[in-house]
């Protein structure tokens, strides 16, 4: 009977703390709409991964194993896995009674902050599991972000800057729901905080490209419904799309600014006019290792907060940007099994009328213009070594590259080229922590240098980053950027650029 009572005291105790916790982080989602009040958040949110940070080893590791990295944020998310529970051994006579009391108890429990937990917020009592079962993702991911600009650029003097972006997504697969065949749909809330150093670097790219939005309140980021045929061979969308991460040069080890590479000419071809608009998307995959997708996106919006622009889309001169990509994934087997690789050809058209570059002798002759802009790219992502023969095991060495290019009479980037590798796992007992290098060139147009500027020439970035697994749910990123001729100019100052990030998954 003192067991029993013992065991109804801390029923209870959790069930007053429970809502307790639940409406401290209820007031944090509503201080997030302030940009002042996330700013100081963000600092107890880098306290909190400082003290974890701290903790054993052992500590970050659950008692069914690590939980698997947050899915990239692109496309259609793949639902969260679900823990499976232990075993159960039959309960005896003396132990049912405290067992039906513990069932009863365990749906109240929150293991907020836990770090075994996949996400800050832990399981929410149990609903989180039946949303992932039920084919219903919701992530909420914030990512604040400290830079510096160290020495060179345009300026040092506070040269310093600290930003955020705070994301909610959801996909609802709505095949597994039962309600649609083939369905799915995603809707990201977004919300962001200040620039990057930029400004201060004076470069062709986003220092920090995830964070490059300035102050903005929650408003609707993308969204998009999409269809599935023929067991997937055939997939449609239509929304508001974005071509990068989530559609057209992807790429597994140099795409994702959140978890990857800060600098946006680092995670996207500069030559690329990617776009988030509203448009179609088609990919038809006839095999597993080939697949071919197109896309029409508006080509006259320039605001990618408006959820949906009618009038630009469907009035007013409507145009649209074109994209086509083939798409390769050969099964290369290796010495511990399948090395996973991607290679992209892709061709895109852009009608927007431009200035062709010519000098106008301060005006003697008349500016001409052009539009029917054309380019082509290409890319590649492979897996070239495994640390050992599990399938579900991501530890090893991968490598990137990307090139693309486009006209020289009306682009100032003509041509682009990226090259680098990733490894995870590259510490022994930190295997989900990743290391990884790139350099990416931007050249500037020669009729540009030509013409218009003649100290042009070419941007290159080198980045080094480390990643840093602390629980299922937070991550802490070092990182360095060194860009030589910024703004792609002979006489600019190469700049060295410091940042670290948190990106927290709630």
């Amino acid at each position: 009977m003192r067991d029993a009572r013992d065991l109804t005291k801390r029923s209870c105790r959790k069930v007053f703390i429970g809502p307790s916790l639940n409406r401290r982080i209820g007031s944090g989602i509503q201080i997030m709409t302030s940009a002042h009040y996330v700013r100081r958040s963000a600092i107890l949110m880098l306290v909190v991964g400082g003290m974890l940070a701290c903790c054993p080893a052992g500590l970050a590791q659950s008692q069914y194993g690590l939980a698997e990295d947050e899915i990239a944020l692109a496309g259609q998310p793949e639902p969260l896995a679900l823990v499976q529970d232990k075993p159960q051994t039959p309960a005896t006579p003396a132990t049912s009674e405290k067992a039906e009391e513990k069932s009863e108890a365990e749906p109240l429990a929150f293991d907020m902050f836990s770090p075994t937990s996949k996400r800050m917020t832990g399981e929410w009592g149990g609903v989180r599991p039946w949303m992932d079962s039920h084919g219903i993702d919701f992530q909420m991911v914030y990512a604040p972000v400290w830079q510096q600009n160290f020495s060179g650029g345009l300026d040092t003097h506070n040269a310093d800057d600290f930003n955020g972006d705070f994301r909610m997504n959801l996909n609802v697969d709505l095949d597994k729901l039962g309600v649609i065949p083939g369905g799915f749909f995603f809707v990201r809330g977004k919300m962001s905080y200040n620039d990057s150093v930029q400004n201060k670097v004076g470069s062709l790219g986003s220092t920090s490209w995830a964070i490059a939005a300035g102050d903005h309140e929650i408003f609707l980021d993308k969204w998009w419904y999409g269809q599935k045929f023929f067991k997937d061979m055939i997939e449609i969308r239509v929304g508001k799309l974005l071509t990068p991460i989530d559609l057209f040069d992807t790429n597994a080890y140099a795409m994702n600014c959140w978890d990857q590479f800060l600098n946006q000419y680092m995670d996207t071809n500069s030559t690329i006019p990617h776009r988030k608009a509203p448009g179609f998307y088609l990919k038809v995959k006839p095999t597993d290792w080939i697949n071919f997708s197109t896309a029409m996106l508006n080509a006259n919006q320039t605001d990618s907060t408006e959820p949906y622009d009618v009038r630009t889309t469907y009035h007013d001169n409507a145009r649209w940007i074109g994209f086509w990509e083939l798409g390769l994934a050969p099964a290369i087997q290796g010495p511990n099994g399948k090395l996973p690789g991607n290679y992209r050809f892709g061709f895109w058209y852009d009608p927007r009328v431009t200035n062709i570059f010519m000098d106008t002798l301060g005006g003697a002759l008349s500016q001409r213009h052009r539009g029917d802009d054309v380019g082509f790219y290409t890319s590649m992502d492979q897996l070239v070594w495994k640390e050992n023969n599990d399938a579900k095991d991501k530890q090893g060495l991968g490598a990137f590259f990307r090139y693309g290019w486009n006209k020289r009479d009306i682009n100032r980037i003509s041509d682009y080229w990226q090259v680098g590798a990733q490894y995870q796992g590259a510490i022994p007992t930190r295997n989900n922590d990743v290391v990884a290098f790139g350099v990416g060139q931007s050249i500037l147009s020669s009729q540009y240098r030509h013409e218009i500027n003649h100290f042009a020439d070419r941007e290159t970035v080198y980045e080094l980053y480390y990643s840093i697994q602390v629980t299922p749910w937070i991550f802490i990123t070092p990182d360095i950027q060194f860009i030589t001729e910024p703004g792609g100019l002979k006489n600019a100052r190469d700049s060295l650029v410091g940042s670290l990030r948190v990106k927290i998954n709630l």
